[in-house]
């Protein structure tokens, strides 16, 4: 057994590790998985010295606990949540000194979703195509944690920047997200693009890493059938067959038949990885720039 490792003391709801995914596969029917929240996990790793493509864990509503087998430096950022260090309380997106044997714990989130827990050097799991990150869909990277597993660490790249504390985003009251509209927004009614601008969505419990689902309305559709598969992006808003849409996250599938009715902009995704279960959710649909004369 090495040292340079970490041993799950609470495993949490779903706690996965992750950094900035395996862009470049989707040919081979390999989504890019990754951070959700790509700012909250660039923020982890800059408050410990590592790189910012560092494997961090993602957790999950619930948060984790870890005790370390060597002395380092953690930080926790996310969805904000009690941070202990032995059962004494330690700061929430600031950088924390762990002695050898320490157990680190991020409680339940008091908002959003996921949390992010980096280490000095970084979660040293096996590459997969070029990266460590978990994807639940294909199975590709490390198993989600589970009690009692052993994790190693990789070396420290650096010292800790010397801050108190970083800033990190309120509670999400209302999910607003902007929706470039296609490539099948023809597939639905005038009426349907008035619907899905109401804002009278909310986000469903059913959502997960593969995709955002919401309560609320059906779309209407202007065409019967369905289409042959295509290619599924980052961010695309497809309508299955109950007319209520999915945005897709990353660990989406990267084929489809069911018409995507625009796409959500990728830096916007995070607000969507940090949104609880019942957040009002509203789109903003607008044209793609060639449907608007330019």
């Amino acid at each position: 057994m090495t040292d340079s490792a970490l041993v799950v003391v609470r495993a949490g709801a779903l706690t996965t590790v992750q950094d900035l995914g395996r862009a470049g596969h989707a040919h081979l029917g390999v989504p890019r998985s990754g951070a959700l929240d790509e700012p909250a996990h660039r923020l982890a790793n800059r408050l410990v010295g590592n790189p910012e493509d560092a494997a961090t864990l993602e957790t999950t509503l619930t948060g984790c606990a870890v005790r370390v087998r060597r002395a380092t430096t953690a930080a926790v950022t996310g969805a904000p949540c009690p941070v202990t260090v032995d059962g004494r309380p330690a700061p929430w997106g600031a950088p924390i000194r762990l002695p050898a044997g320490a157990v680190l714990e991020a409680g339940a989130a008091s908002h959003g979703v996921r949390g992010y827990l980096a280490f000095g050097g970084g979660i040293d799991a096996d590459r997969v195509l070029g990266s460590r990150s978990t994807d639940v869909l294909s199975g590709l990277g490390p198993d989600p944690l589970a009690g009692g597993a052993v994790l190693r660490l990789g070396t420290p790249h650096g010292p800790a920047p010397c801050v108190d504390t970083a800033p990190g985003a309120g509670p999400v009251r209302e999910l607003v997200l902007p929706l470039v509209l296609g490539p099948r927004d023809d597939w639905f009614t005038a009426r349907a693009l008035h619907t899905l601008g109401r804002g009278a969505y909310t986000v469903s419990p059913a959502s997960n890493r593969i995709g955002l689902r919401v309560e609320g309305p059906a779309l209407e559709r202007a065409r019967e059938g369905e289409l042959p598969s295509e290619g599924m992006v980052l961010g695309a808003l497809q309508v299955p067959p109950d007319g209520r849409p999915v945005l897709f996250l990353h660990d989406h599938p990267t084929t489809g038949g069911y018409p995507v009715i625009g796409v959500v902009p990728e830096h916007r995704l995070a607000a969507a990885a940090q949104a609880a279960p019942g957040t009002p959710l509203r789109f903003v649909p607008r044209p793609a720039r060639s449907r608007a004369g330019r």
